[in-house]
């Protein structure tokens, strides 16, 4: 019986320190690429720091330079760069 209390603890704590964190992460960077609007600078998972040109349904067009735009999938932006964030940078 102890045996499996003991499981029961691990799991719990497993769940609090690993899992439900990692939740919330996922949850914010969803919310993060549903709100990105035209003009946002935004860094993909590549690394690759662009400027949002137009948004889709399931792609976002990205300008890299000028008259250089390349096509993303939504899901491979991994950040939003607020001016905040820039400030720090410099």
């Amino acid at each position: 019986m102890k045996t499996i209390i003991m499981f029961g603890i691990l799991f719990v704590v497993m769940w609090v320190v690993m899992i439900r964190p990692q939740q919330k992460r996922q949850k914010a960077l969803k919310a993060k690429q549903s709100s990105l609007k035209v003009g946002d600078k935004v860094i993909t998972i590549g690394g690759m720091h662009a400027a949002v040109n137009s948004i889709g349904d399931t792609t976002v067009s990205l300008r890299i330079a000028d008259n250089t735009f390349v096509k993303y999938d939504r899901s491979a932006i991994a950040t939003v760069v607020t001016n905040k964030d820039e400030k720090a940078a410099k």
